[in-house]
């Protein structure tokens, strides 16, 4: 797939200026109409073309790559993670998912709890949710402020950009340090997150993904869109991008987002460590040794 980089560019966004969440299409293939095995047999390619990568910065142990996941319920976030990363190295990988914060998590700033979880140099870190949730769930449902124990005159109208900034300003920082920061929004339609929700509870083996709190949250829809665009607006920068990745298609959601992944790989210039000569030396010196040993 290293080719098929350029699959994903289509919805990398790096300037927030101008952008409309209404200009992506959650129904997009790329003019792509792929079998299911045609596309599982891609997506294979890909999950190789990355765990060789992986492999590389893991070896290299200089840099580090943090992938953030956010999207509306339904959207497939879980499965989409699942398939991209099969073929990635469990010691070179860290997942974490972030709900709802514990009450040691609100004794401390909104980005403590994530912060604890960024990746070691040599991995890929994956946040399913991030930091972002208090810029969107937060922001949708402002009396959860009161419970994040700010002093008052801090909760100004400003909040929610004085957030975006920290978010921006830290994820600077991140780059800077050697752990570059690729953000996905998996975008699915309404039409379609309804239709993945009557799918849970029409099949038996998916009744335990649904919640009655996931049809609650559906109420706020246009809420939630302006909250994900003023977010991706804010944040969205040549060193810290978003993808908006159409959702409505799994198998194009899981392609764009290896292809991402990978071109985020791929612009670090990996290669394994050089040997030095005395490390050669030592080589040889094993190699012989083994050689005419016995049994």
């Amino acid at each position: 797939m290293g080719k098929d980089a350029k699959l994903s560019r289509p919805y990398r966004v790096e300037s927030g200026k101008k952008f409309r969440l209404k200009d992506f299409d959650p129904g997009d293939t790329g003019g792509l109409k792929l079998e299911k095995d045609h596309a599982a047999e891609k997506l294979e390619k890909g999950v190789d073309l990355l765990a060789a990568l992986q492999d590389k910065l893991y070896a290299q142990d200089k840099r580090a790559l943090l992938l953030i996941f956010q999207a509306m319920d339904a959207a497939g976030k879980d499965g989409t993670i699942k398939h991209v990363m099969s073929g990635v190295n469990p010691q070179g990988c860290q997942v974490f998912a972030f709900k709802a914060p514990s009450a040691e998590e609100l004794d401390h700033d909104f980005l403590w709890r994530t912060t604890k979880c960024l990746p070691e140099r040599g991995r890929i870190g994956i946040f399913n949710r991030s930091y972002y949730e208090e810029v969107l769930v937060v922001r949708v449902h402002p009396q959860i402020l009161a419970g994040q124990k700010l002093p008052p005159e801090l909760v100004t109208k400003r909040i929610w950009d004085e957030r975006l900034e920290d978010i921006a300003a830290m994820e600077r920082y991140l780059t800077r340090n050697g752990i570059a920061v690729v953000k996905f929004f998996l975008n699915v339609s309404k039409k379609e997150q309804r239709k993945r929700f009557l799918d849970r509870l029409e099949e038996p083996d998916k009744n335990w993904k649904f919640a009655l709190g996931d049809v609650e949250e559906r109420k706020h829809w246009d809420a939630y869109q302006e909250a994900y665009e003023e977010a991706i607006r804010a944040t969205a920068t040549p060193w810290a991008p978003w993808y908006v990745v159409p959702a409505d298609a799994k198998w194009y959601t899981r392609l764009v987002v290896a292809s991402a992944v990978i071109d985020a790989l791929e612009r670090m210039d990996l290669a394994y460590p050089e040997v030095d000569e005395a490390k050669k030396a030592e080589l040889e010196k094993a190699r012989e040794a083994l050689a005419t040993a016995k049994g």
